[in-house]
């Protein structure tokens, strides 16, 4: 059994919520970039199917409103098909709830739009329902500053736990030793992580170079 398992995440506790990266909700974002919130969710999942994390999708009135969610996002898990419901909270629907007991992991990482709607309504529940919840803030977006940061600051005060994508790979990693992930944990931080895996790319054709004198 991996140490510290209560302070830091295990991918065999976790469980990733991809809530609503749908077109009318990311019409409404105004807090972040909408390219960078959907590639930051891109990188989370990525990590997820890395570690064997359990991935749900979830949408709201896909077809009356919100529309489907995105492409990009659906692509990189194209075995799961998104839940659809008509609650804003998807934590009170009834099928999104029973994929998530079904996975029998209790720390829950959520990542989705709008922050202070869909994402703060079902973290405070499942914070009163005794599981961990953790946003990935970078995979998040409201629809303003202010209503984005208000709803981090309020679901902080409640406990929930904020990270970024990054962070949520590294903590899986942990040891550059586990081989078993180490080169798909580069290959994710080449192509999601800006100047870090710039240098990745960067170590990986000089190190070499300068082996051989």
């Amino acid at each position: 059994m991996r140490k510290y398992q209560k302070s830091l995440l295990d991918p065999e506790q976790c469980a990733v919520l991809i809530i609503d990266h749908e077109p009318q909700m990311y019409f409404g974002v105004e807090s972040h970039s909408r390219r960078c919130i959907m590639h930051n969710t891109a990188a989370l999942i990525k990590s997820a199917k890395t570690f064997g994390v359990p991935v749900i999708l979830t949408t709201v009135t896909e077809k009356e409103f919100s529309g489907p969610m995105a492409k990009l996002i659906t692509d990189y898990a194209p075995e799961c098909v998104p839940i659809d419901r008509t609650a804003i909270n998807c934590w009170e629907d009834d099928n999104l709830k029973n994929a998530v007991v079904a996975t029998k992991r209790k720390k829950l990482i959520l990542s989705g739009l709008w922050t202070e709607a869909c994402i703060t309504f079902p973290a405070l529940c499942m914070l009163e329902d005794n599981y961990e919840v953790f946003v990935v803030e970078d995979a998040c977006g409201g629809a303003s500053k202010a209503a984005h940061c208000t709803a981090m600051k309020r679901m902080v005060q409640a406990g929930v736990v904020p990270m970024t994508w990054q962070q949520v790979l590294l903590e899986f990693q942990r040891d550059w030793s586990n081989k078993d992930t180490y080169q798909a944990v580069m290959d994710i931080v080449t192509e999601y992580g800006g100047a870090y895996g710039l240098g990745v790319e960067y170590a990986q054709a000089m190190v070499p170079a300068y082996a051989q004198g």
